[in-house]
């Protein structure tokens, strides 16, 4: 079993910024790509950024330029350094582990972030 425990959400005024962590733990072995995803009220979850185990990172579009994802390989932790904060980026934030481009655990209960004034 691999437990993923996000946190670091919060409200937030649109060009703000939040720092998220996600912890993984459990039976966990040679992780490589950490991800993190989000969903918005209505809508289907979506993939936001990946990191490789050596730190090789690539973002969705939208978040290009203000979203830097980093992690700890030593503590199964990522993270996502969120900044100029828009309100279309309200929704809550999941991490996982990535294997073969898809999420490869059950999910945890995310982090709500809402960007609003």
């Amino acid at each position: 079993q691999v437990q993923l425990v996000e946190s670091g959400g919060g409200l937030v005024q649109p060009g703000g910024s939040l720092r998220l962590s996600c912890a993984a733990s459990g039976s966990i072995f040679n992780i490589n790509v950490m991800g993190w995803y989000r969903q918005a009220p209505g809508k289907q979850r979506d993939w936001v950024a990946g990191i490789t185990a050596g730190g090789t990172t690539n973002y969705e579009d939208s978040v290009k330029g203000r979203f830097t994802i980093s992690r700890d390989n030593a503590k199964n932790t990522v993270y996502l350094q969120m900044n100029s904060l828009k309100p279309e980026d309200t929704a809550v934030y999941y991490c996982n582990i990535i294997r073969g481009g898809r999420p490869l655990f059950s999910w945890g209960q995310g982090t709500q972030v809402t960007v609003s004034s």
